[in-house]
């Protein structure tokens, strides 16, 4: 069945391969800074930064079936190194601008015989790693809000959380940006490989679908095992 979607950040990465998943099948809504890589796509583009603009609902349908929320930062630095304003930088794009737009689409969303949230955290929160303490904070955030929030609107609103590891996107470039980086974070993994953007984009686009109507309030580690298994 058709749904109307809304994804925040939709022209780079993850969010784009979503889009490319989904926008034939369904009405999307992209809100993003730019609608790079999506001017090819069957979409509605809605130019939007998510740490300075309000949405126009007047750019959206009378109901919303699902939302998902992209927008991120990978801040890997020494805890010695990053200032009390770094951390308030990042919970801010990845967590307090998301409460934002969820309390401005809400009503939209309850509007749904069952609409689906989908939020993005990390595996650093559940493995303590070094050098990720400011983005482990903000992700470790969406993560326990996600779960209020799924008992708080269940059964009318189904929340879930995809969890990756290091996926080969634009915002990790730094860390795969030569041959030798990229096969040691591939062997840090059991299944020796980072993730691809269509690896996450796929569990996402099912947890957007009808098929996982029975799935509320999870957290799901699509992270080459690395969360669960130890086999060095």
């Amino acid at each position: 069945m058709a749904k109307n979607i809304l994804l925040i950040g939709g022209s780079h990465g993850i969010g784009f391969e979503i889009a490319t998943k989904l926008h034939t099948k369904h009405t999307l809504y992209v809100a993003s800074r730019t609608n790079e890589n999506i001017g090819n796509l069957d979409v509605n583009y809605i130019k939007y930064d998510a740490e300075k603009d309000e949405l126009d609902l007047n750019d959206l349908p009378d109901h919303l079936d699902g939302f998902v929320y992209c927008p991120g930062t990978i801040n890997l630095k020494p805890f010695k190194m990053l200032s009390t304003d770094t951390f308030r930088d990042d919970m801010e794009l990845n967590f307090l601008s998301m409460v934002k737009i969820l309390h401005q689409v809400m009503e939209l969303l309850k509007k749904s015989d069952q609409a689906s949230l989908v939020f993005f955290s990390t595996v650093a929160v559940k493995v303590g790693m070094p050098f990720h303490t400011s983005v482990a904070a903000a992700k470790g955030a969406i993560e326990g809000f996600a779960k209020a929030l799924a008992a708080e609107y269940a059964p009318k609103i189904r929340v879930n959380v995809v969890a990756p590891s290091l996926t080969d996107t634009p915002l990790a470039k730094r860390l795969l940006s030569n041959d030798k980086k990229k096969e040691m974070m591939d062997a840090r993994h059991p299944l020796k490989r980072v993730g691809t953007a269509d690896d996450i984009a796929n569990v996402a686009a099912f947890l957007l679908s009808d098929e996982s109507s029975w799935i509320t309030g999870q957290v799901i580690g699509v992270d080459g095992g690395m969360s669960t298994l130890n086999v060095n």
